[in-house]
């Protein structure tokens, strides 16, 4: 990863919701953490240390809209949804078959599909062992975070 690389991910990051996000590509790995502490305005207009960042240029979660969780459709119904912003991908390459079709059955840990953010390629993993029922969205579609890409009806194994 170049410098121009790392600064545009940066800048990503500081702009996204993300608290903290972690990356491991070809023996190298790299962790960023905002420093929420240090972007809170002080509770005075007395700031010896300084100016400090504001809360607005890292936006945080609102706490009157949380995300919906994952098995809102039902005991059975497992929801996965996206983890991010970014490009929704079924196969690994335009060559391959798609990791997942309805009606296939996905054990825990399998990688149900790809989500391309900021040129890099993240693997999505089934929190949940169960049958595909739905795949609400289309391979190279843009996708928001929190939306919903594979309903699975969850089985005991």
């Amino acid at each position: 990863m170049d410098n121009k690389e790392l600064k545009e991910l940066m800048e990503f990051i500081a702009q996204s919701t993300f608290a903290e996000f972690e990356m491991e590509r070809e023996g190298f790995k790299l962790k960023l953490v905002k420093d929420v502490a240090r972007m809170q305005p002080p509770a005075t207009g007395n700031n010896p240390g300084g100016p400090m960042l504001s809360s607005a240029a890292f936006p945080q979660p609102s706490a009157a809209a949380p995300a919906p969780p994952p098995a809102a459709a039902g005991a059975d119904l497992y929801q996965v949804t996206s983890p991010m912003v970014g490009t929704f991908y079924r196969s690994p390459n335009s060559a391959s078959p798609p990791f997942l079709e309805v009606g296939d059955i996905v054990k825990k840990g399998q990688v149900i599909c790809i989500i391309e953010a900021m040129k890099l390629m993240n693997e999505i993993e089934s929190e949940v062992a169960g049958e595909v029922i739905d795949i609400p969205v289309s391979n190279g579609q843009p996708v928001e975070y929190a939306e919903v890409l594979f309903r699975i009806r969850v089985t005991s194994s």
